[in-house]
């Protein structure tokens, strides 16, 4: 109990002679420079919100606006025209020099005020204009440009990470006949002409009778919300599901695919330790800068960074009818998880971040403890991988108090989970491939006992040095963990890196108290048992397959002017409909973040285009055009779905207000019913460029997966890394007979290069002069 004895400042002891009085003058020296930080900490929040709640002006230009009102003053001219002399008025001093300045420094504090909100909206209705996605490259109007010249001229002055915040448009609400019209020209492919005919019957009375009706509601809330969508789509779609978020929730994040920066276990979670903590400490001082779309040409376009604000110390909590997301504003330890043990690891010391070498250390030491867990310790991760009622009610009546909420509590409240894992993964060994699928399965469920499920970002260090998180979906979607991802395995291999024998570099501290262990008095195996089963059934049924497709990548797509998302896309139709010899609903995630607090809207890939493509494969000339069709199409899906007008959120929304009303419409019934069999994302990679992958393409990485949405369905995400480099994750389900993630993995392989020879003949005869290209 070294730690709790270094813990007390000060003790005292009662003696016949008095109080005897012993001052632990280390302790107080912790507690003075904890204190400190804590402080720095305050003052660095008070001057951000002072240079992000002026912007786009700067807090310097109040002194310029004073300036140039004394200026004109002095040269007996009124610019207030009157009012400083009707401000001067209110002064009862009798002194005319402090009157005269006083009311100047009022005047042009109004003023400046003014000029920021006059600023902040016309940057606000710059952003508001979308138009540009829509136009060709090298086709741009001569309004674009002037728009592009403004929206620099107004973005100049260098922002900080929530700068843009207050910028942003709000997400508009579409028009019900748009959206409608959308619906069913998506369906229209996937139904027979019965089957069209009465979902248009259905449409055109919700139209008319009860669609009009929910919408004055929804217009209303636009108005008066920040989002219409984003707080019923955290609480509705993610917060309120009873069923485990492991698998079909949480999702996963690989490390690099051909390196392994040390084989020392303890020394890749020191590194990646400290490189979550120094993100974190970029967040919480707004060093970032504000995400742009790499994917927009014009490549400045402020995306909305409010997701960032519960990346770390949060925590899904479980209730009985909806969970919560709990955030902490600070938190200097992490928990840790090692062959069924938790223990509680300090990561600051008298207001400093440990040194890697110094975190390494403490991990060994948690690797080197030979203590047994205690009885119902090991599995108690089970809880959050199972069903959310019961762990909701062993929740309240097990760790409400005492001995288990203090050790909740300290998992709860750390700034992330970390996992230990005694096991080794890795595309390694004699078969590399059935190795892969393994370390995608065992990032997204692992033994099912042995992640914490329910922490924002959990990440995972196997015994041979490979790493990966696993993430709590409800609080920020994909792009943003991608984000923080890509700088922390940068930081790790590039920034901090490893000396020659593979530890952390930095000095140790040999006084450090050692890890804490966490105690519990758990009378509940039955409970983590029955969940453990609920999990491990969930766990055992997901197939996973991962590939690198190595014949082309974006290079060679964008040389035939055409969109790389468009073409794996189109890639997925066909693989689907040669494995199932039918068309289906397709989700394809886009982003909204152009908007304030926007999270995602669905691309219906599966369009009208796409489908007679598909079907037309044989005759290749007139394919060929049918495919530039389809790609148009999906391109303007896409556009429509960031700028605003999807069709998925509007009609969520729409039926979240019924089912507030208590009214029941059969086409929202049937609408929000029909299966994603095809649930699609694209992870974005090099939204920091920290990677050099032309002269560093050992360092790619291979992205992240999800599980699949539907039991009868495939889940598949894919990640465009550098030009030549495209890897799939591919899920389904064992219990399905219809699905085989490998099978489907080669139908993808299959329809992409079926794609690039249908629009570049010469390329089959390319790839057999070049065989080394083949995976």
């Amino acid at each position: 109990m070294a730690e709790a004895h270094q813990a007390v400042a000060f003790q005292f002891t009662i003696t016949p002679e008095g109080i005897d009085l012993h001052l632990s003058y280390q302790a107080l020296n912790q507690i003075y420079l904890s204190g400190l930080r804590s402080w720095k900490k305050r003052i660095s929040r008070i001057k951000n919100r002072i240079i992000k709640g002026v912007y786009p002006a700067s807090p310097s230009s109040w002194l310029f606006v004073v300036i140039a009102i004394l200026a004109t003053m002095y040269m007996q001219s009124d610019p207030s025209m009157g009012l400083i002399t009707k401000i001067r008025e209110f002064d009862r001093t009798g002194w005319k020099t402090c009157q005269t300045v006083l009311s100047v420094l009022l005047f042009s504090t109004l003023l400046w005020l003014s000029l920021i909100l006059a600023l902040r909206f016309c940057l606000k209705l710059l952003l508001s204009y979308h138009r540009w996605m829509f136009e060709l490259h090298g086709r741009i109007s001569t309004k674009t440009k002037v728009w592009a010249t403004l929206v620099r001229l107004l973005s100049s002055r260098k922002p900080l990470l929530y700068s843009y915040q207050t910028s942003l448009p709000h997400l508009p609400v579409p028009s019900i006949k748009d959206t409608l019209e959308r619906y069913l020209e998506s369906v229209k492919p996937l139904l027979d002409v019965a089957g069209f005919q009465r979902m248009t019957r259905l449409a055109a009375e919700f139209e008319k009778s009860l669609g009009n009706h929910l919408q004055k509601y929804l217009k209303l809330k636009a108005l008066w919300a920040t989002n219409y969508v984003s707080d019923w789509w955290e609480e509705y779609v993610y917060l309120r599901s009873r069923s485990p978020i492991m698998v079909n929730s949480n999702y996963y994040g690989m490390d690099f695919l051909y390196v392994t920066p040390t084989a020392t276990q303890a020394a890749r979670a020191g590194n990646t330790i400290t490189a979550l903590f120094l993100y974190r400490r970029k967040v919480n001082r707004e060093e970032l800068n504000p995400v742009c779309d790499k994917t927009l040409f014009l490549g400045f376009i402020p995306l909305c960074a409010a997701q960032c604000e519960r990346m770390f110390n949060t925590t899904r909590t479980p209730g009985e009818e909806t969970d919560v997301l709990q955030h902490w504003q600070d938190s200097e330890f992490v928990a840790v998880y090692h062959r069924g043990r938790y223990f509680r690891l300090w990561v600051y010391r008298a207001g400093r971040l440990l040194s890697p070498r110094e975190i390494q250390y403490q991990i060994q030491r948690i690797l080197d403890d030979p203590s047994p867990p205690s009885p119902g310790e090991d599995k108690l991760g089970a809880l959050t991988a199972g069903n959310r009622m019961p762990w909701a009610q062993v929740r309240k009546q097990f760790f409400s108090s005492g001995v288990n909420k203090r050790s909740l509590d300290c998992i709860e409240k750390a700034a992330f989970f970390v996992t230990l894992d005694d096991q080794e993964e890795g595309m390694m060994g004699e078969n590399p491939s059935v190795n892969l699928d393994r370390y995608a399965k065992s990032l997204l469920h692992g033994k099912c006992y042995d992640r914490w499920f329910d922490k924002s970002l959990s990440v995972v260090v196997y015994k041979n040095g490979k790493n990966g998180l696993n993430a709590e979906h409800s609080w920020a979607d994909a792009p943003i963990v991608a984000h923080l991802w890509e700088f922390t395995l940068a930081t790790d291999a590039f920034h901090l890196g490893y000396t020659t024998d593979g530890n952390c570099r930095g000095e140790i501290e040999h006084s450090l108290p050692p890890p804490q262990r966490l105690s519990w008095d758990i009378p509940l195996q039955t409970h983590v048992s029955e969940s453990l089963a609920v999990a491990q059934a969930l766990a055992d049924d997901v197939d996973c397959h991962v590939f690198p497709f190595r014949e082309f990548g974006k290079g060679r797509i964008k040389k035939l002017k055409m969109s790389p998302d468009s073409f794996v896309q189109l890639a997925l139709q066909l693989a689907y409909y040669r494995d199932r010899g039918t068309f289906c609903l397709t989700y394809e995630a886009s982003m909204t973040r152009l908007f304030r607090e926007g999270r995602t809207e669905t691309v219906r890939s599966s369009s009208n285009e796409s489908c007679a493509f598909v079907l037309a494969l044989e005759d290749r000339e007139h394919c060929r055009k049918l495919f530039r069709k389809a790609a148009e199409k999906h391109q303007n899906l896409y556009r429509l779905a960031m700028t605003g007008s999807g069709i998925d959120r509007h009609l969520f929304c729409l039926y979240v207000v019924s089912k507030y009303l208590g009214v029941e419409s059969p086409f929202l019934k049937e609408v929000l019913s029909q299966p994603w069999r095809l649930s699609t994302s694209q992870t974005p990679v090099q939204q920091m460029e920290l990677f050099d992958l032309v002269n560093h393409p050992e360092f790619i990485s291979l992205g992240g997966g999800f599980g699949p949405v539907a039991d009868d369905g495939y889940g598949v995400s894919y990640i465009i890394m550098g030009e030549e480099m495209i890897n799939f994750h591919v899920s389904c389900k064992h219990s399905c007979t219809e699905t085989d993630s490998h099978k489907f993995g080669s139908q993808i392989s299959q329809a992409m290069m079926d794609l690039m020879t249908l629009l570049n003949p010469d390329f089959k005869e390319a790839t057999k002069a070049n065989p080394d290209k083949q995976s």
